[in-house]
């Protein structure tokens, strides 16, 4: 028998590294809804049709489709198969796809229970997602995000306050060196109206979205093959090494896109944003202006975003941006939104790399019994209820196994604290506690006990 294993790009998470995630998620969570958002769930699995065309011609070869249940083979179609229209069979042998973000499957979400929202809604939502990307660091077929959402208002304010929660999150989770880079999807139609190729403005931005990844020459080789012109990609090439304050870039990507109806107004929208930033203050990220920065998914129409840490290389740990007509694609139209996604396997990575995960995380039990023998075990159990009534993590060790062996398992389990009941324990109706991590003794009674547990910062 083959020894069991996972597919590749998923995890299995232990009880440590449980904990952890779970400080990710409880820190996010905690910031949402300090800003008024509320939480939903939608369905690992929607319909194909809801997601399929939506990501661009990259991310819809991305997602992981689900065969029909049944016998599938006998319901496909085969006319499609012989004439190798691999979109057509596939359809007719799934009609079910995995999520593969949560932002499509909240926009269908808004239509089909528009009338149950009150507009502007604002959501939150942590779960999975996945994606058949080639598995690698920092990146995973499975994993979570945990997006924060606003529909019904097309207002900058909120495009402000996504920042301020982007760094009020990360500040809370420790990171201290960051940047948020913004651009504007409206400046980039610009670009490429200017350039005389504004029916090519995916291509380019898919293409100029890889900077960071290929440099300038891998870029400007995509764009020949995605049969941008020569004359193009010379006015595109100074977009592509601006440097410099968000003001020298802004008046350097001005100068190119100001003739442009659409450029001009993406550069009002980011300067009205930059303004009110710098008024209002962040705590640690940088907000800088990157006229490079696309993000590849066909939905955006306003306002992008990434997050990176500084000095971590794992790529961007946050994204996302204003989208002004998605609902539209599922007969809602006119309904513009903007959210924000946190991808929390990847900032788990950055914390981990940085060491910035809290070290009370490391016990989640404060106090262990150890087991002397079934009076002393009875004993104990009367105290853990009390203890446990007043919050205070604790359990008994179920048998009476050597001593050592007992205090191995707190080791291990990183509990602080190990409690000896025994014959004069019993008698004096007290308890003697270890400290397992200075050796020092001490005894209470279980009055004291509690009170020493709610006093103290574990």
């Amino acid at each position: 028998m083959s020894k069991p294993s996972i597919p590749k790009g998923t995890r299995d998470f232990l009880p440590h590294e449980m904990r952890r995630r779970n400080y990710i998620f409880d820190t996010i969570k905690s910031v949402f809804q300090k800003y008024g958002y509320l939480p939903i769930e939608t369905p690992t699995m929607e319909k194909t049709q809801t997601l399929m065309g939506k990501y661009g011609e990259e991310g819809d070869r991305l997602i992981f489709r689900v065969l029909n249940s049944g016998d599938f083979i006998k319901k496909s179609d085969d006319s499609a198969f012989t004439e190798g229209n691999n979109v057509r069979f596939a359809n007719s042998v799934s009609e079910k796809a995995l999520r593969y973000d949560l932002t499509v499957p909240f926009a269908r979400f808004v239509v089909q229970n528009q009338n149950e929202l009150s507009f502007p809604f604002k959501r939150y939502q942590i779960q999975p997602v996945w994606r058949a990307d080639r598995p690698q660091r920092g990146r995973y077929r499975e994993f979570y995000q945990c997006d924060v959402d606003v529909v019904g208002s097309d207002s900058l304010l909120y495009e402000v306050e996504l920042i301020q929660i982007f760094d009020e999150v990360l500040t809370g989770l420790k990171l201290d060196d960051f940047t948020i880079k913004i651009n504007n999807r409206k400046i980039l139609s610009g670009l490429a109206e200017v350039v005389g190729e504004a029916d090519k403005l995916i291509p380019i931005t898919v293409a100029i979205d890889k900077l960071d990844k290929i440099g300038e020459e891998g870029v400007v080789k995509e764009l020949r093959e995605r049969e941008v012109s020569e004359s193009a990609i010379e006015k595109l090439k100074p977009l592509l090494t601006i440097k410099g304050s968000n003001k020298e870039v802004l008046e350097a990507v001005i100068s190119i896109v100001s003739s442009s109806e659409i450029g001009a107004k993406g550069i009002e929208e980011l300067t009205s944003v930059l303004g009110m930033i710098e008024k209002l203050g962040l705590s640690n990220a940088k907000l800088e202006f990157d006229p490079s920065l696309a993000r590849g998914l066909n939905y955006y129409t306003g306002a992008i975003f990434e997050v990176k840490a500084n000095n971590v290389n794992i790529g961007s740990i946050c994204g996302g941006g204003r989208y002004d007509d998605l609902t539209g694609i599922f007969g809602m139209k006119d309904l513009s939104g903007v959210g924000v996604s946190f991808g929390a396997d990847r900032i788990y990575d950055v914390l981990e790399e940085l060491k910035l995960f809290p070290t009370e995380l490391e016990a989640s039990t404060q106090l262990m019994f150890a087991n002397f023998g079934e009076e002393e075990a009875f004993q104990s159990a009367i105290w853990l209820k009390m203890l446990r009534d007043n919050g205070i993590a604790s359990e008994l060790y179920p048998d009476g196994h050597k001593l050592k062996k007992q205090m191995n398992y707190a080791n291990n389990k990183n509990i602080p604290f190990v409690a000896l009941v025994g014959e004069d324990e019993m008698k004096n109706q007290e308890i003697l506690v270890k400290n397992m991590e200075t050796g020092e003794q001490n005894t209470y009674s279980i009055v004291e006990l509690i009170k020493f547990f709610n006093q103290s910062d574990f």
